[in-house]
């Protein structure tokens, strides 16, 4: 089977992927860097598309971390802003996270709904487009972009992943 492999951009284009393809999430700056941060520091993760699905997922959860922002403002009553630097300085990874953005966290909600869902950023895109290349023959590879802009580092992340996945596929006689 030909591996395909497509690089699209915005939160709302996973709906053109769902069910048929692997999608990964890409949001560099802010909420993938931060997410694969919190995991790599073993901190379970929740990422939320909205405050208001943010509510009952903390509900559920024994004293979570509140992380993120919404239009570069870090919302009422969270702890933290979505940086990965302040998330890897924190010592209490007991605490589960929950994970709030203005696009990248609406980004891997919607990816859920795609035949397998991941995230990445510039500290893991390597390994993950290594293993998507054994797993996957259609990927799609998408940037949470703002304010209706593809940003270079999430074009950039995007690239180097549809490049290794390309590459890889050569070698799996696919």
């Amino acid at each position: 089977m030909q591996r395909k492999v497509v690089i699209d951009c915005f939160p709302g284009s996973t709906e053109k992927y769902e069910e048929r393809y692997a999608i990964v999430a890409i949001d560099v700056i802010r909420a993938t860097t931060t997410a694969v941060t919190a995991v790599a520091r073993e901190r379970r993760c929740f990422p939320v598309p909205s405050i208001e699905a943010a509510l009952p997922v903390a509900a559920r959860l024994n004293n979570p971390l509140l992380v993120g922002e919404l239009g570069g403002n870090m919302p009422y009553g969270f702890d933290l802003t979505n940086s990965p630097a302040q998330v890897d300085a924190r010592t209490d990874v007991d605490r589960p996270m929950i994970l709030l953005s203005s696009s990248g966290t609406q980004l891997i909600h919607g990816a859920q709904k795609g035949e397998a869902a991941y995230v990445a950023c510039l500290r893991n895109y390597e390994a993950l487009a290594r293993y998507i290349a054994r797993c996957h023959d259609r990927v799609a590879v998408i940037g949470a972009g703002t304010r209706n802009e593809f940003r270079e580092e999430d074009q950039m992340c995007c690239a180097w992943i549809a490049e290794l996945l390309l590459e890889e596929g050569k070698h799996l006689n696919l």
